[in-house]
């Protein structure tokens, strides 16, 4: 069984900075993706970014050049990294893992089969 559990978030000022984590358990053996997608009330659930098992990436535009996503294959865990946030990143932040992927071109999957329960991320301007 699959099992995805988020930490990290919580409440920063604008510019500041946060790490999230995302443990990972139970999924099969092979490439795989991973990543985060976050949601607000009310606003269609947005791709942030996402990492194979080759450590191909792909970004969000919203995000490049801010956020780094990586991943500790010792751990399973996966991690983002958040800079320079901004109070429109504050969002239900949730983990996803998607098993026998891998990402082409650095193109953004839509669909992961299985998700964590999401860690809240609020900045404040």
């Amino acid at each position: 069984q699959v099992q995805l559990v988020e930490s990290g978030g919580g409440s920063v000022q604008a510019g500041g900075s946060l790490k999230l984590s995302c443990a990972a358990s139970g999924y099969p053996s092979g490439n795989i993706c991973m990543g985060w997608f976050r949601q607000t009330p009310g606003k269609e659930r947005e791709k942030v970014a996402q990492i194979d098992s080759d450590d191909n990436t792909a970004y969000a535009d919203s995000v490049k050049a801010r956020f780094i996503i990586s991943k500790d294959n010792a751990k399973n865990t996966l991690y983002l990294q958040m800079n320079s946030l901004k109070p429109e990143d504050s969002a239900m932040y949730y983990c996803v893992l998607e098993p026998w992927c891998r990402l082409l071109l650095s193109v953004l999957r839509d669909d992961f089969t299985y998700w964590g329960q999401g860690t809240q991320v609020t900045v404040s301007s």
